[in-house]
């Protein structure tokens, strides 16, 4: 399965993140890394605009065939815009038809090459139309409260107080995994009816927006680094 890294220059939370350095790689590169070493991704593609971010995707050993349009990489651009800019070009360029693919995002550096090989797994055993990385939810969905603008809680009355215990698990999509086919991207969505949930772990699923993310990503990787290091007894 081709996997597509989508990965522009610009960013507004943290400029420059894609190529910024977390535990002394570019941050994209985990990335990249993760999805060569994955056995069920026979192609690792990353979709950019950006000079410095293709000569880094090269480097650590992704393709980039062409380069995406400006107009892409805006921050008003929908992803699945160049999702589709992308894979359409690929199947006319190499006369191919691609009829399903994983998108990586790199700002989801401690997904793992087993993560992306188990929910290609349960995408192809379960024929889904798409598999998406989901993370359970500490707090009960209903805690969550909208605001006016003086800042007065908008509150439902008939709402029962309930201990945590009692609410039914949530989860949220945590933006490390998504596995289409051609079906369900055509539609422009990425859920279906047979949308399957890959489940991961808290400390597995952060998404780098913000140096304050970023330097929680660096000490998680750290941390494990030395949990390796440490002999069993």
């Amino acid at each position: 399965m081709i996997a597509l890294i989508p990965a522009r220059g610009g960013s507004k939370g943290l400029p420059g993140k894609n190529t910024k350095l977390l535990n002394g790689i570019p941050l994209i590169a985990h990335t990249i890394l993760a999805a060569l070493n994955a056995s069920q991704i026979s192609r690792v593609i990353v979709s950019t605009e950006n000079e410095e971010i293709a000569f880094i995707a090269k480097k650590y050993g992704a393709e980039v065939p062409f380069m995406r349009p400006q107009k892409m990489a805006t921050d008003t651009a929908l992803s699945i815009d160049a999702y589709e800019y992308t894979i359409k070009k690929l199947e006319a360029n190499e006369k191919i038809s691609i009829d399903n693919f994983t998108v990586l995002q790199p700002t989801s550096p401690l997904r793992s090459s087993q993560d992306i090989d188990a929910a290609i797994t349960l995408f192809f055993k379960n024929k889904a139309d798409s598999v998406i990385s989901f993370c359970a939810e500490h707090h009960p969905i209903s805690w969550h409260k909208y605001l006016e603008t003086n800042g007065r809680i908008i509150h439902d009355s008939k709402e029962k107080l309930q201990n945590r215990q009692e609410f039914k698990p949530t989860y949220f999509p945590n933006g490390a995994i998504y596995i289409l086919n051609k079906d369900v991207f055509q539609t422009r969505n990425y859920y279906s009816e047979n949308t399957f949930a890959y489940l991961m772990e808290r400390t597995n699923s952060i998404d780098i927006d913000t140096i304050e993310d970023f330097e929680y990503a660096e000490f998680l990787m750290q941390r494990n680094s030395m949990k390796d290091q440490i002999p069993n007894s």
